[in-house]
């Protein structure tokens, strides 16, 4: 299985082409780099993902890209994981049910809490 490498911090204006010159300026062989868009737009998400060659040493690849600035951003490099062992929930969000729409306190009455009787109403 080939090595991968996650590429974070891009500015959204770097392309594929651009990183192949970068791996190929500091002598990294890769065999595939994919900045990852978005479906809809087909905007940059500001990452990417490149298979290395198998003659490629991943930690010496990591070494020499990361914190490397490209496009005025310094990159964050690192290896990517795979897709089913990120961590975190797989409900999303941000790891807890915080209960009724997930905003904290349930609907508009506030949940669990006692109503407070505000006497008579005026109209």
């Amino acid at each position: 299985m080939p090595s991968k490498l996650f590429i974070g911090n891009l500015s959204f204006k770097v392309a594929d082409s651009e990183l192949n010159e970068l791996f190929a300026g500091l002598n990294i062989p890769a065999s595939k780099i994919q900045v990852m868009r978005e479906v809809d737009t087909g905007r940059s998400r500001g990452f990417a993902f490149a298979e290395l060659a198998p003659e490629a040493n991943m930690e010496e690849a990591i070494k020499l890209l990361n914190g490397k600035v490209l496009d005025g951003r310094a990159l964050t490099v690192n290896e990517a994981r795979p897709q089913g062992s990120r961590g975190g929930s797989s409900r999303g969000g941000f790891g807890r049910d915080r209960g009724k729409f997930s905003g904290g306190r349930g609907g508009r009455d506030g949940g669990d809490r006692p109503k407070r009787d505000r006497g008579p109403s005026l109209y």
